[in-house]
């Protein structure tokens, strides 16, 4: 941490950046919305904003297990519990039963409904309510550490896995035919998808962390020609909305969480207006 001290101090020499909490904050920032910039462009391709919003929720269920079984660090729980909801809600949907959003939907409110009634038991809501919006400013350095090594294995991954991932979501019997496991990359993609909210959760926030991770693609998909713009842009709008929204929340006193997701909000306003004249013209 001391070189990343250093540097900031170098070339980022201002007042509001000579802080601890600051400096930390701003390499969460710059590990963190990269990855929500990535897996944002699957989600918006496969239409699973809905999903990524469920395991944001599930997240109270999993802190009630913790506290149930006296874990000491919430953030176990909550990883097992949305890895549990997302295999359950996909196994769900392959049985063809009911509507995608139908399934998602009785899970979700079922996870919402069972973590408040176990943490709200006796007035303890409350303990707990700082999850709902999450606190940046908290991040610690051995936080800084797991975001780290999550950055390096999903971005590997990612490049792994792409392409595969890209050809099962457009098109599932062109997939099958190329010897392409469909439903093994579904599954992958989910469980990815559920340790970056998990991990991520208790600094955006249970209330808008499937935010971050949509706005940007969306935004990025407004104005992107090709598959390589998507993706860059979607990155981009992401990387910038964290940076404004933690210097914004710093000077107006306001949740990061929230303030990034309100400058998100602005670029997707832009890329939208930009889309309709283009479309115009």
């Amino acid at each position: 941490m001391h070189l990343w001290y250093s540097l900031v101090d170098l070339f980022l020499p201002f007042e509001w950046m000579q802080y601890a909490f600051m400096k930390n904050a701003l390499l969460g920032v710059l590990l963190v919305t990269p990855i929500f910039g990535l897996l944002g462009t699957m989600i918006v391709n496969n239409k699973m904003a809905f999903f990524s919003d469920s395991l944001g929720h599930s997240a109270l269920t999993g802190i009630a297990i913790g506290v149930i079984l006296g874990i000491k660090n919430p953030i176990w729980s909550i990883l097992f519990f949305s890895v549990l909801i997302t295999i359950a809600i996909l196994i769900v949907k392959e049985a063809n039963t009911a509507s995608t959003d139908t399934i998602i939907g009785v899970f979700s409110s079922t996870a919402v409904a069972l973590g408040i009634v176990i943490l709200s038991r006796n007035g303890g809501f409350n303990k707990y309510s700082g999850y709902l919006i999450g606190d940046l400013l908290s991040i610690s350095p051995s936080d800084l550490l797991t975001l780290g090594i999550v950055f390096v294995l999903v971005i590997s991954l990612w490049v792994v896995i792409f392409n595969k991932l890209l050809l099962s979501s457009m098109n599932q019997s062109l997939a099958r035919s190329r010897g392409i496991g469909v439903r093994l990359y579904e599954y992958l993609f989910s469980i990815i998808m559920a340790v970056i909210v998990t991990i991520s959760i208790q600094w955006v926030g249970i209330l808008i962390i499937s935010s971050l991770l949509i706005i940007p693609a969306a935004s990025s998909r407004n104005i992107a020609k090709n598959m390589r713009q998507y993706h860059i842009y979607s990155v981009l709008i992401a990387v910038i909305s964290g940076l404004s929204g933690l210097i914004l929340s710093y000077f107006w006193g306001t949740a990061t969480g929230a303030t990034i997701v309100l400058v998100a909000s602005g670029f997707f306003a832009l890329t939208f207006v930009m889309k309709l004249r283009l479309g115009q013209g």
